[in-house]
């Protein structure tokens, strides 16, 4: 029943998106029923057409189709629709006047062609685009660079690369079987199913079974991150991809969701950060630092922490050796202040670090 339903669904989209297009001004659902025959058919009554046409609006707009509600006169409701060309196709795309042309290049002439914008390319702005879709192939995600490859092949159809080789972004090998594990995260992610895996912890460098809640994806100073809510240790926990093996996604009512994503989960922000400090599979600990005022590149450094008390800077780190080796290239210029179990990491590898360059000649 459900495959019978669907095309004519389609159907209707289509034959709407058409009808608005088909015209500049506001149509009222009256005038709209004339052109799409869903909406005519008398077999059904007014109230429920009415509904049928809502619903297709409203699913449209969720799409990004941007129809617009036109207010009626006299301060009545929103009784007549538009959709804009402007707005609803994607712009004309053309190569870009050199510096020794006299004019810049001219869309094609008759219909179709001059209500859109213009999007033109300059040479050095292609080649970054093409630049652009190497570095995503690099991220060794095959679905993103096969997005990569199809929108190249779309502008391509418009506008020349100037770097031959850059028109097609092939799809690598991913390195340890990444690229099966990513599919089988993404799908995880998609479809909010609890998974298991095998996990080689940073910290301790021993491999356990994990439960976890996936929430998202991210690649993060060219390595891919697992975000989720970790069930033994119920907290939120990162882990890196390429120490995931084995992974299995819960079998259990295969079309339903596991779990909700909370409402204040905000993946951009967790993107956003770019610390190798801030990655890893253990419990987040704060750690206070204080830096030379005096010396601008330790200024620089505190302004990467929050602030706390006694002037210091305090920082939520979940890799102290890596925290310590980052403080340490300031060349005493920060140093921790607490918790002390940092403060002795840091002080060791300053001790080891001055016994090995006294070594060198």
């Amino acid at each position: 029943m459900a495959s019978e339903k669907r095309p004519a669904k389609v159907q209707r989209w289509i034959d709407l998106i058409a009808a608005l297009l088909r015209r500049w001004s506001p149509m009222s659902f009256e005038t709209l029923a004339r052109e799409v025959p869903a909406y005519s058919n008398t077999a059904q009554g007014q109230d429920a057409r009415m509904r049928m046409f809502e619903r297709d609006k409203d699913e449209l707009r969720a799409l990004g189709v941007p129809i617009e509600s036109v207010a009626g006169e006299d301060g009545l409701p929103a009784s007549a629709y538009v959709l804009k060309s402007r707005a609803f196709y994607l712009p004309y795309v053309m190569p870009a006047a050199d510096e020794s042309a006299r004019a810049q290049p001219r869309r094609p002439e008759g219909p179709g062609y001059q209500g859109l914008p213009v999007l033109a390319f300059a040479p050095d702005q292609l080649a970054m685009v093409a630049r652009g879709a190497a570095r995503v192939q690099q991220m060794r995600h095959a679905a993103l660079a096969a997005d990569a490859a199809t929108a190249l092949r779309k502008l391509a159809f418009d506008v020349s690369f100037s770097d031959g080789g850059a028109r097609e972004v092939t799809i690598g090998a991913l390195r340890e079987n990444n690229a099966a594990i990513l599919d089988t995260l993404d799908q995880a992610v998609r479809r909010r199913k609890i998974i298991t895996f095998n996990y080689r912890s940073m910290e301790r460098d021993v491999r356990a079974e994990r439960r976890v809640r996936p929430y998202g994806l991210l690649f993060i100073s060219s390595v891919w991150y697992l975000l989720g809510h970790d069930e033994l240790a119920d907290a939120l926990r990162h882990f890196r991809v390429s120490r995931i093996g084995d992974v299995s996604i819960n079998p259990a009512r295969a079309k339903k969701t596991d779990f909700d994503i909370p409402r204040d989960f905000d993946l951009w922000k967790h993107a956003e950060s770019r610390q190798a400090w801030e990655l890893g599979d253990g419990d987040a600990i704060t750690v206070k630092v204080k830096f030379d005022a005096s010396r601008a590149y330790a200024v620089a450094g505190a302004e990467l922490g929050e602030p706390a008390t006694q002037g210091c800077r305090k920082f939520r780190v979940r890799r102290p050796d890596a925290f310590v080796r980052w403080l340490l290239s300031f060349g005493g210029a920060a140093r921790p202040v607490s918790p002390p179990n940092v403060v002795s990491a840091w002080r060791k590898l300053a001790r080891d670090t001055a016994k090995h360059y006294k070594k060198v000649p």
